[in-house]
């Protein structure tokens, strides 16, 4: 059997799901090394790279022109792509500036600016096309192995 080709990424959050992602490792390596070749993993592995992925993950919400390029690269070279956690999801807790007020933006003008940052942080639908989704800060770990175990199913069917 072919393995599938994975990649996990990192946007503007927390990295919580990334933990859980970390954990449930614990529970899951023994069969997830046999079906999963871990392209971009940089939690796991220096080595990393991403120019074809069967499925890439998504964690974090966009928050420049930068990495809205980078995901929309991401999404190009992926046939799925999973968004992980509240930030992905739904932009929040990242979010939080989008509620400010004018008096407020105008006091972080000059982080928005420095960082060349969107004037409003964009979960990542916003951005490039979503295959599922998993709620939640830290994402809800039940979910997204159902989902995991969805997608190599369908993999598997290809």
């Amino acid at each position: 059997m072919k393995k599938i080709k994975i990649g996990w990424f990192h946007f503007t959050c927390s990295n919580d799901s990334t933990v859980v992602f970390t954990e449930l490792l614990n529970d899951h390596w023994q069969d997830w090394k046999k079906i999963f070749d871990f392209k971009y993993v940089t939690s796991l592995q220096s080595k990393n790279d991403y120019d074809e992925l069967d499925i890439a993950i998504i964690e974090g919400a966009i928050t420049s022109e930068k990495q809205a390029d980078r995901l929309k690269e991401i999404r190009k070279v992926s046939k799925k792509l999973v968004a992980v956690g509240a930030c992905a999801v739904t932009g929040m807790p990242s979010a939080q500036r989008n509620t400010f007020d004018e008096k407020k933006m105008e006091d972080i003008d000059f982080i928005l600016t420095r960082f060349e940052a969107f004037p409003k942080v964009l979960k990542v639908s916003d951005v490039v096309e979503v295959d599922a989704s998993i709620p939640g800060c830290p994402m809800d770990a039940k979910l997204f192995v159902s989902a995991v175990n969805s997608l190599v199913e369908e993999f598997q069917k290809s």
